[in-house]
């Protein structure tokens, strides 16, 4: 009997890190997302508790790639929209946005490859105002998709493009590196409140995806580790 709950243990530890972690939030804080090679299957998967429509977001997020060629680093599908809302880096400074599957383009950001990359995403429906800001620096803001929202079960993707609900993936999109920090408001923050994040100062955390409050599922060569900084680091 002992030697069968010890097997039972055993596979469901395995099964933990094959298929991921989704029951409690977990406190991620220091910890990183790391993402160490191309692939059409690796992904994080986030849980969200949102049930009404999207009209407003801030999304943002902390990554470090060595790749030059485009990659994905936020994807929200529904099931009638798969780029509802998508971040996609084309290469070295130029950023494409996607909502509702209408598309434009940033260019000139500032950042480079091996390097952090602090960057928040924003935009309003009321308007179709949308702007990206990169280490500190804002774009112009650019209107996008005005008096439109997001509706419908929600599936939010990290390091992968989905292209169809739920997946579709193709390695040549996939983000390979180390993400952190992401957070997710159904508002427009504040440009104080964004500058706070960009210092890793004191901030609001998203309610919709909290870094330090965050349900996931990880599949395939996804790793959880300390990040080049503690958590000693952080004051919020």
């Amino acid at each position: 009997m002992e030697s069968a709950l010890k097997l039972m243990a055993k596979l469901l530890f395995l099964l933990a890190l094959i298929y991921g972690y989704y029951g409690e939030p977990q406190d991620l804080s220091g910890k990183v997302f790391v993402i160490p090679m191309e692939t059409s299957t690796s992904h994080v998967k986030l849980h969200s508790n949102i049930s009404k429509p999207i009209s407003a977001m801030t999304m943002c997020q902390r990554f470090n790639s060595e790749l030059e060629r485009g990659q994905s680093l936020f994807s929200l599908a529904t099931q009638s929209h798969h780029n509802d809302l998508l971040l996609f880096k084309r290469s070295n400074g130029i950023y494409r946005v996607h909502i509702k599957d209408a598309s434009l383009d940033f260019f000139r950001l500032p950042d480079s490859k091996n390097e952090w990359i602090s960057i928040c995403w924003t935009w309003d429906s009321k308007t179709g105002l949308t702007q990206l800001w990169v280490n500190g620096k804002r774009s112009a803001r650019m209107i996008l998709k005005p008096d439109a929202s997001v509706t419908g079960e929600l599936s939010i993707m990290l390091v992968q493009e989905q292209d169809s609900y739920g997946g579709d993936f193709d390695t040549s999109q996939s983000f390979v590196g180390d993400v952190t920090d992401v957070h997710f408001w159904d508002i427009v923050i504040s440009p104080c409140e964004i500058k706070l994040y960009m210092e890793m100062n004191r901030f609001t955390p998203g309610n919709i995806l909290n870094w330090k409050a965050l349900q996931f599922t990880i599949e395939g060569k996804v790793f959880i580790e300390k990040g080049d900084f503690t958590s000693e680091c952080y004051n919020y």
